[in-house]
Parts: structure tokens; sequence; C-alpha cells
């Protein structure tokens, strides 16, 4: 890989994080576009450090939401920000088994193969269709809960269960969590928050574990063409930080108020495209 690819692909993941069409997906698409050939080890590797480069764009912008929350959680307050972290903790544990004992699975996902991508892509599509078609009526979970209650501790548990499946390219991390919790009849503001705020704990968690296995790797590289350099490593990240910053604020605001059906349409049609690719 080299720079310029970095370049394109750090754009791509900063451009696509903070909507409902993919990132991981949008990223093995534009592989394939690219001509980008990685190991399946580096390829994930790559694609955790382009998104640890916007989870971190997402605390810089949402800092004035995130501080409260770290001090009322170390200091203990037990108060509503203390238990909203918990109930994230609460969230990331799926997703955390699935890391810990499905992930050369996972790696599987991640050799470039589009059918994959654009079956993703269309499941993405049904879930957000669903969302949008579902969202005046009453919840899911309990038809006597009204639409727009705060997330429950079993609503925090089935998102992160929503999260854990999203580990798939193609199928929307975001898109996934916030229908979920549409569809259990969460506010829609609220859990849109919810879905950016849970990814930190895991992603930064998977980005520091990655990095330590760069800087000591247990294996001899045979092949250097299907590795990521540390110039294109370090672009990449810089080029998603950057994006991420500056897409972060208005992108959230078409998530939060933006129709979900949109969004739908469009990864139907990049779902097909992938098949037919």
């Amino acid at each position: 890989m080299d720079w310029l690819d970095a370049l394109i692909l750090g754009i791509i993941q900063g451009l696509s994080e903070y909507l409902p069409i993919s990132s991981s997906g949008h990223l093995e698409i534009f592989k394939q576009i690219l001509g980008v050939s990685l190991d399946p080890d580096a390829s994930l590797e790559f694609s955790i450090m382009l998104h640890v480069a916007t989870v971190l764009s997402t605390i810089v912008i949402l800092w004035k939401e995130f501080y409260p929350l770290l001090v009322s959680f170390f200091t203990i307050k037990r108060d509503d920000k203390f238990f909203y972290v918990c109930k994230i903790l609460l969230s990331c544990i799926p997703v955390g088994i699935v890391g810990a004992f499905f992930q050369k699975d996972v790696e599987e996902f991640f050799k470039g193969n589009l059918t994959v991508v654009g079956i993703c892509l269309i499941v993405t599509a049904v879930l957000l269709s669903f969302a949008y078609f579902t969202r005046t009526r009453p919840s899911l979970m309990n038809p006597g809960r009204p639409q727009g209650r705060d997330i429950s501790w079993l609503d925090a548990f089935i998102i992160g269960c929503a999260q854990a499946i999203a580990v798939l390219p193609g199928l929307s991390r975001s898109g996934t969590t916030i229908a979920t919790g549409i569809i259990l009849g969460d506010n829609r503001e609220k859990v849109a928050q919810f879905s950016f705020l849970m990814v930190i704990i895991p992603i930064l968690g998977k980005g520091l574990l990655d990095l330590k296995d760069m800087l000591f790797p247990d294996e001899v590289v045979t092949d250097p063409a299907a590795t990521v350099g540390a110039l294109p490593l370090v672009i990449g990240f810089l080029a998603s930080f950057i994006v991420g910053c500056i897409a972060c604020k208005w992108m959230l605001n078409i998530v939060k108020k933006g129709k979900l059906v949109w969004f739908a349409v469009y990864c139907v049609l990049a779902g097909i495209l992938c098949l037919i690719w």
C-alpha cells in the first residue's frame, strides 16, 4: 500500500464513519477499486487504526458531553451520568466476547470479498427501512411503552449485541445500533449519541492491542507488499482523524434528523453494485 491509497482510504473512513452506510464496508470496496491487496491480518489492523482515528475525532468533537461522563464515572457519583457509562460498559460485553473468541473468524471476512460486503449492505438497508417505518409505533420489546424513551439496561445490552454482529464489513455499526434502538422504542437522538459513544471502548482497546502486535510481531512478515508500512499508516490515520473532526458535527446531525430510509436506498444500490462487481 502506498501513501496515496492510505490517504484516500483515510478520507473515506472519516466521511463514512458517521453515516449508517458501513465505513468498514466502504473501506473494503475502495480497497478493491484502488487495487490494494493486503494480508487479512494487515487489512483488519489498518481498518481498526482508521477507526481509532475517527473515535478520537468523536472524543474531540463531543468532549463537552464526554468529559462529564468520565468525571462522574471515575468519582463514582452514582448519578445519571455514572449509570449511563455503566450501560455503555454493558453494551461492550458482546463485542468483547466476539473479539476474544472469534477474531480469526472475523478476519476471514476482511479478504476483499465484496459478496459479503454487498449482502451486508442490503441487510443494513433492511434494518434501516424497518426502523424508519416502525419509528412511530409502540416499542417492539414492550408494546405498552411509547416511542422516545430513555435507553434501559436491557436495551443497552441488546444494542450491544447488534454492535457485535455489525463487525461484519458492510453491516453498518451505527446504522445497526441506531436502528435497533429505534425498533426497541428508544429516543432517536439519545440512541444516536449512545451509538457513537459505545464504540469508543472496544475500538480503542482493539487499537492498542493491534499497535502492540505491530510493534512486537509474533511472526516474521514474508511478503512486505501485503503489509501496511509506517508512512501509509500514519497518513491514513491523520486523514481519518482530520476528516472525522470536520465531518462529525454535521454528519451526526444528519443521522439524528435525517430520514434513515434514504440511507437504506443508498445501501441497497451499493450492495447490488458490490454483488455485480
